[in-house]
């Protein structure tokens, strides 16, 4: 793009152009906590969720924090659900280059927006931290990050991503997002225009609040909790065998706190040292009743809790893997849909508040803005595909590009001059095999 060009369009910028700098300061309360799982009750956490209905998010964040650290069956599959969508690469497509293009004029300028944006987040520091602090929204349906902008002679340039903790989060009267900042402790700013990334991927009825999975699982937590709690003491209790000694009926006071105290160190050590006049005796304890109640509601709770983060439990239930493969393969496909929506809002969060904003700041309003997507690995049968490329190429005439069959069978691509192994070429069949074995 030509200087002129460049600066025609950088009076075509809105004037209002975000404040270049951190609008967000960290805080020394940032890093400070509270314990709202602690000593939780139902009653607690319908307080703590009608206060983040009501604006206040402090609570309830302290409290998903808190909750996922404490269940390590919730840790687990909140890290599953997250990893699909952390755990692969991530490109910079041109708008050029996406199903229902129509300004072919414009494609030379969309392919320099989307190496411009791709040039920018590769060197910017932070910017993996950012995107995985973007993923726990999964779980607390809201997570923010400020575009930290820098000034350049004719334009802003994105500098750095930061995080914002989601303790300066709040909520106004009207549902909107709104962030507490030194001045405004209590009813929070307005966010500015291309300042922030707010990802919102479930919002129930537009409160973004609402909907994350950590607030459907909140109860479900809550009563393994108890389960855990009841079934410790029971262990306790009728877990341990009674130890009982019966002393002479002239036996002084000190000779039976003697023998009590030897009692416990034998309950301690498994050793003690008595009179031939002391009988000892130990009784097993009975378990009254079922005794995997406890272990069957935790397990319970567990599968209710990897249905609403996986949508599926055959991945997470070792114990009951008595599904068929047919059945495993239908819960794999549901665990993918779910990463596929994942990885649309997450795409379509970073084209609106980061691409778009980079995008309008270099080159205008008018300039096409590229999309964000993660690099899928494909996971084809290559016999499978060698028959589905005979079709599509040697019968319909497709143009297959080489980059996507190496990538989709896993072969590196040589590069210019680079010696390769050499191979008689053959034709394929579409029964897999070839045409000289006939």
């Amino acid at each position: 793009m030509s200087m002129i060009q460049r600066l025609i369009n950088a009076f075509t910028i809105p004037r209002r152009m975000p404040r270049p700098g951190v609008l967000l300061n960290r805080r020394p309360e940032d890093s400070w906590r509270s314990y709202p799982a602690d000593g939780l009750t139902p009653q607690r956490l319908v307080a703590i969720l009608r206060e983040a209905d009501n604006g206040d998010a402090s609570a309830q964040m302290a409290l998903f924090e808190q909750i996922e650290e404490k269940d390590a069956h919730l840790y687990s599959v909140a890290s599953t659900r997250r990893l699909a969508v952390t755990g692969l690469a991530w490109e910079i497509v041109s708008a050029a280059r996406m199903p229902g293009w129509s300004r072919p004029n414009q494609a030379s300028l969309a392919d320099e927006t989307a190496a411009y944006c791709n040039d920018v987040l590769r060197e910017l520091p932070g910017f993996e931290e950012t995107l995985r602090h973007l993923s726990l929204a999964v779980g607390r349906n809201i997570a923010i990050a400020e575009l930290v902008w820098e000034a350049t002679p004719h334009s802003l340039r994105l500098a750095e991503v930061q995080p914002v903790d989601f303790g300066h989060i709040a909520v106004g009267d009207f549902g909107e997002v709104r962030l507490l900042t030194d001045e405004t402790k209590f009813e929070g700013i307005e966010l500015p225009p291309d300042k922030f990334i707010v990802h919102t991927p479930h919002a129930a009825s537009g409160h973004p609040l609402r909907g994350g999975l950590l607030r459907v699982t909140a109860l479900a937590y809550l009563g393994k909790h108890f389960a855990i709690k009841d079934w410790l003491i029971f262990a306790e209790v009728f877990g341990m065998p009674v130890r009982v000694a019966r002393y002479a009926p002239n036996a002084t006071p000190e000779e039976k706190q003697e023998l009590l105290d030897m009692l416990r160190r034998l309950g301690a050590d498994a050793t003690g040292i008595f009179s031939k006049a002391v009988d000892i005796e130990i009784k097993q304890s009975r378990y009254p009743g079922e005794t995997n109640l406890y272990e069957n509601l935790c397990l319970y709770f567990d599968r209710e809790i990897s249905k609403a983060w996986l949508g599926q439990t055959l991945t997470t239930d070792t114990i009951r893997m008595l599904a068929s493969a047919g059945a495993a393969q239908v819960h794999d496909r549901v665990r993918r849909d779910l990463r596929d929506d994942d990885l649309r809002k997450e795409a379509h969060t970073l084209r609106r508040d980061l691409l778009a904003p980079m995008v309008r700041m270099h080159f205008g309003t008018d300039a096409p803005v590229p999309y964000f997507r993660r690099v899928l690995e494909p996971g084809y049968d290559p016999q499978q595909l060698s028959r589905t490329l005979d079709i599509a190429v040697n019968r319909l005439g497709a143009r297959v590009p080489t980059r996507w069959v190496h990538a989709a069978l896993g072969l590196p691509e040589a590069a210019a001059g680079e010696a390769v192994i050499p191979g008689a070429p053959q034709s394929i069949r579409t029964d897999g095999g070839s045409a000289e074995q006939d």
